[in-house]
């Protein structure tokens, strides 16, 4: 295992949204995986480590409420991308004063997290790049409150503050047990033309998730 720390993430709100749901969104839980490598990724990306996500600890209960967004009902098909890319066709826009739409969400409240996670070397690391060269690195941005996007709680609306838990800091979880049922763990994009989600049976003990040994399904 690699080099590891612990970020303290709360928020005002939070909406992790489950796949299943097409039209209205509606929260997991609690924070996936995937958000929370995203989330520590907002802090601290290089392509020379990868960040693999170990436990997760809810310190405050579980709490949903309901709240109303404006949205738009259409997006911008993949192909025309493609196509403006290579300059066959510009895109045509999107102009939400025409196309919106106003959708419910059921969104966690008060959301307050400790993620548990470790990096390891990759590939793409060069002669200079150690662990402990990347390990001091995120350890001063965090202390700083620094980040190179504003890391999110799901959703870009919905803000996380941040900090580092050092080590001797005491974490005081929510103490509930419970089985959360099938969960998005990430994405696998081993193959760019065919990219998988991949899920997991989130048990959440005394508080805690433990990602360390679960059983991954694709």
């Amino acid at each position: 295992m690699g080099y590891g720390i612990k970020v303290e993430v709360r928020g005002d709100y939070a909406l992790f949204t489950r796949p299943e749901m097409k039209v209205e969104r509606v929260s997991y839980d609690v924070i996936t995986p995937s958000a929370a490598r995203g989330l520590i990724e907002a802090i601290y990306f290089k392509p020379a480590i990868r960040w693999i996500i170990d436990r997760i600890y809810v310190c405050n209960p579980i709490k949903f409420t309901n709240i109303r967004r404006n949205e738009v009902s259409s997006k911008i098909p993949i192909s025309s991308v493609r196509a403006a890319i290579i300059g066959n066709s510009e895109i045509k826009p999107i102009y939400t004063t025409m196309d919106i739409q106003q959708r419910a969400s059921l969104v966690l409240k008060d959301v307050w997290y400790v993620i548990e996670a470790h990096f390891e070397l990759t590939d793409k690391a060069g002669e200079t790049d150690t662990e402990e060269k990347h390990y001091n690195i995120v350890l001063r941005r965090l202390r700083k409150g620094q980040c190179y996007h504003q890391p999110y709680l799901g959703c870009r609306e919905f803000p996380a503050r941040f900090r580092l838990v050092e080590e001797g800091e005491v974490i005081k979880t929510c103490g509930e047990t419970r089985d959360l049922g099938y969960m998005l763990y990430d994405m696998d994009y081993s193959d760019p033309e065919d990219i998988k989600p991949m899920f997991f049976r989130a048990l959440m003990k005394d508080g805690v998730i433990d990602l360390r040994n679960c059983e991954v399904v694709r």
